[in-house]
C-alpha cells in the first residue's frame, strides 16, 4: 500500500487534502512541511502532501523553500481544496473571555480582518497547524483557535463562529511530493527555481523569460525568494505549461541554463482541472 506522509496532526486542511487526493492509502501525519519532505525523501512515505499557496496569503514560504533546497524532492501532483475557517473555543467559552488566539500563520493571515474587528485585543499566537491549535487551545481558559469542523469534533470543541475567511472563496493549492515527478500526460505543468551568479543588470530576468515566450510556452506564475547568501540576492521561481520532456519546454529549460548558476526542475505534473 502507498503511504503519503501529510502535514498534521490528524484535523488539519493538509488531512483533508490528502484524503482526497488518496484516501485508499495509508496516510502518515508529520509535524511541519520540513518534515514531510524529509519523509519522502529518506523512503519513509512514497509521497507527502503540503500546501504551496493561498488564493489570499499567496505562497506557503516553507514549502518553496523545501523545494528550492531537498535534492531529489519533486511535485507529481497539484490539488486545489475549498478552505473555510473557524473560530473554536472550549465548550462553554463566551466571546469575551478570548485573550488569545491560535492558529497556523497561514490560517491566520487569512482571517485577519475577522480578529481585527472582532477580537482587537486578543494576542494571536502561532502554532505549528490548525489542528496542532485547536488542542493547544482545549488546555487552557480564556483560548480561541481557528481550525477545521473535524478538528473541532476530534478535540471535543465548540464553534463559536463559521467560515471567519477574509473572503470568498478561499482556495489552497496542495502538492504532493514524490521522489519522481510524474510522465507526461499531454495537460502538463512545470514548476522550476533559477538564479544568476552575476551582479544584477537589466535584461537578465527578460532574457531567461524570452526563451520560454519565443517558443510560445505560457508562463503562469512567477515569484521570487531569497537565497539567505546576502541582502538583494533572489532564486526566481517560476510555472510554465508543458512537460519538461516536451521538445519546446525542453528547449527552454536547457537554453535557461546556460544563462543561469542555479536551475532546479521542480516537477511537471498534470494541470489540476476544477
Amino acid at each position: 500500500m502507498t503511504t503519503v506522509a501529510y502535514l498534521g496532526p490528524p484535523g488539519t486542511f493538509t488531512e483533508e487534502a490528502a484524503l482526497l487526493y488518496a484516501k485508499e492509502h495509508e496516510l502518515v501525519p508529520m509535524p511541519s512541511i520540513s518534515a514531510v519532505a524529509a519523509a519522502v525523501l529518506a523512503g519513509m512515505a512514497d509521497e507527502g502532501v503540503v500546501p504551496i499557496e493561498n488564493s489570499l496569503e499567496g505562497s506557503v514560504p516553507e514549502t518553496l523553500d523545501v523545494l528550492i533546497h531537498e535534492e531529489g524532492l519533486y511535485i507529481r501532483r497539484e490539488f486545489v481544496l475549498p478552505i473555510e475557517h473557524h473560530l473554536l473555543v472550549r465548550p462553554g467559552t463566551c466571546p469575551s473571555d478570548i485573550q488569545v488566539v491560535y492558529s497556523h500563520p497561514q490560517a491566520l493571515g487569512q482571517c485577519r480582518r475577522f480578529l481585527e474587528r472582532c477580537f482587537p485585543k486578543a494576542q494571536v499566537v502561532a502554532a505549528l497547524s490548525t489542528a496542532a491549535a485547536v488542542e493547544e487551545m482545549m488546555a487552557q481558559e480564556g483560548a480561541a483557535a481557528i481550525g477545521t469542523l473535524r478538528a473541532a469534533r476530534i478535540y471535543g470543541a465548540e464553534v463559536l463562529a463559521r467560515s471567519i475567511q477574509d473572503r470568498q472563496p478561499n482556495l489552497t493549492r496542495f502538492v504532493a511530493l514524490a521522489r519522481e515527478d510524474h510522465p507526461p500526460t499531454g495537460h502538463d505543468k512545470t514548476s522550476l527555481a533559477f538564479a544568476f551568479a552575476v551582479e544584477d543588470r537589466p535584461g537578465l530576468l527578460v532574457g531567461a523569460l524570452k526563451e520560454f515566450s519565443s517558443r510560445s510556452i505560457n508562463l503562469t506564475k512567477i515569484e521570487s525568494r531569497p537565497t539567505g547568501d546576502k541582502l538583494g540576492a533572489y532564486i526566481f521561481l517560476a510555472d510554465v505549461d508543458g512537460h519538461r520532456t516536451d521538445p519546446p519546454v525542453a528547449e527552454a529549460l536547457e537554453a535557461i541554463s546556460a544563462q543561469c548558476s542555479f536551475l532546479r526542475i521542480l516537477g511537471s505534473y498534470p494541470k489540476w482541472q476544477p
